[in-house]
């Protein structure tokens, strides 16, 4: 039997993310939603831990309020026909006290980003917390308010998914609608090969793990088919460590979780002029921030993008636009800007960089005080050392040469030292030039001004070479 090449075999990938929504206090009681500042089992109370006895209180309003405004800002169909009803889901598990997680009806349908269309999306509490290797559980996060997104099994591949899902992040730092730290996010991601069972892997916790849990499981699959060994139907784990996944459990159905209305939870209904008065405080989304920067400020599409995926940076680049070039300060955040903070890990509010510095540090380069090289050394100097630019460029005597006559000098005994460069451009060799500019960048310590620096160079080559 001849086998489909197994990197042909089509792959169908749906994803299901839940985000910690921003309030103060959990889903169905006062106990603060902020688990990770305090000890263990310290952030609860009766309702959260599920003690006999206890009843939920009315559902936090900042949690519906919040997870609506998601839903607006994705297109997503807030359902108005149907009152948000809470439901109880039953599995067993360590980390719920009740044997039971509260998760409501559908808020939402439809909508779609990167070309992946919204399922539904419900409100829903968060389970504690158990660590697998020593057995513990800490229910301070048993309660917080989370909202589940649930997508079609439209991704392409795993590129596509962690494109979408920085592009989801984006969205939802500019709302401040959902908590963006480390954590905050988690992924369940269902992928199937060439449409056999579907397999499911809980709990990702970043980006990089979405990309790499879904590369190793659709790899794992399609192996299997190539082979004619068959792809149960199961839960998997991922551990981020290794990058592989590994079998937990088989797949539950909808029917194993046994759902019902909770008796204990009232109906929330949302009336049509509550959804207009929620959809008038959506912010400037990022899609639409791209289109007004290069209208207004001349950015490319790439440049737009970087920029604009985290708010902060985006607010950042709007304030130093206003000071200096805009362009020049584009391509700025978008290379040196960008390069440096990936290499740290930084996101830009994490950096504590401000407008004012990066202003600083442009303007000294605009105005051929510094090389752009030199302006990467300064930001570097920046993000290492707080160290102001002014000061340490003139410390570490980093300023450019601001004489053409000194720039001159430096030339000229370039070329006097090196008669056979200049034999060799005479004859045809135009890339001799570049040789010369790499002596005087050396002998400036790379202080000079490249562009201009060329520009000088081919002045005076031209002039000897009619010279005879």
């Amino acid at each position: 039997m001849d086998h489909q090449p197994s990197s042909d075999l089509p792959v169908k990938i749906g994803l299901e993310i839940h985000v910690q929504l921003r309030t103060k206090s959990k889903l169905f009681c006062s106990c603060s939603a902020d688990y990770r500042s305090a000890s263990a089992n310290s952030n609860i109370c009766p309702i959260c831990t599920g003690q006999p006895g206890s009843k939920p209180k009315f559902v936090n309003k900042s949690a519906v309020e919040n997870a609506i405004k998601m839903a607006l800002a994705l297109n997503s169909n807030v359902n108005l026909n149907n009152a948000i009803s809470m439901q109880r889901k039953h599995y067993f598990y360590p980390d719920l006290p009740s044997g039971y997680q509260r998760t409501s009806k559908p808020i939402a349908t439809g909508g779609s980003l990167k070309d992946v269309t919204f399922t539904e999306m419900h409100i829903e509490e968060d389970p504690g917390q158990f660590e697998l290797r020593d057995g513990t559980v800490d229910y301070n996060r048993s309660g917080v308010p989370l909202v589940e997104i649930v997508t079609e099994p439209e991704f392409k591949d795993p590129k596509h998914a962690r494109e979408f899902l920085e592009e989801l992040l984006a969205i939802l730092d500019y709302l401040s609608a959902a908590s963006i730290q480390p954590g905050s996010l988690r992924v369940d991601a269902n992928i199937s090969v060439a449409g056999n069972n579907r397999v499911e892997v809980k709990n990702i916790n970043s980006f990089k793990g979405v990309f790499t849990a879904l590369t190793f499981e659709s790899a794992r699959q399609k192996n299997l088919v190539k082979n004619n060994l068959p792809v149960a139907r199961e839960t998997r784990h991922f551990d981020e460590s290794r990058g592989t996944t590994s079998s937990l459990r088989r797949k539950e159905d909808a029917q194993d979780y046994r759902y019902f209305s909770d008796p204990d939870v009232s109906y929330l209904i949302l009336s049509e002029s509550q959804i207009q008065e929620i959809k008038k405080t959506l912010p400037e989304l990022p899609s639409e921030k791209r289109n007004r920067f290069c209208k207004v400020y001349g950015l490319i599409e790439e440049e737009a993008f970087a920029i604009t995926l985290e708010k902060y940076m985006a607010d950042c680049y709007e304030q130093v636009a206003k000071s200096v070039d805009s362009k020049i300060a584009g391509n700025f955040f978008r290379g040196i800007l960008k390069k440096q903070l990936n290499y740290r890990g930084l996101s830009m509010v994490e950096s504590e960089l401000t407008s004012s510095i990066l202003i600083k540090i442009i303007k000294m380069m605009t105005s051929a005080q510094i090389t752009e090289k030199v302006a990467e050394q300064l930001l570097i100097a920046v993000l290492d050392l707080k160290a102001d630019p002014q000061e340490y460029a003139e410390k570490n005597n980093l300023l450019g040469i601001q004489e053409q006559s000194t720039l001159n000098e430096i030339i000229d005994k370039a070329i006097s030292e090196n008669p056979q460069a200049v034999k060799d451009y005479l004859s045809g060799k135009q890339e001799s030039i570049n040789f010369i500019s790499g002596i005087v960048m050396k002998l400036t310590r790379g202080k000079a001004d490249p562009k201009h620096l060329q520009l000088t160079l081919k002045e005076k080559f031209d002039l000897i070479k009619k010279s005879g």
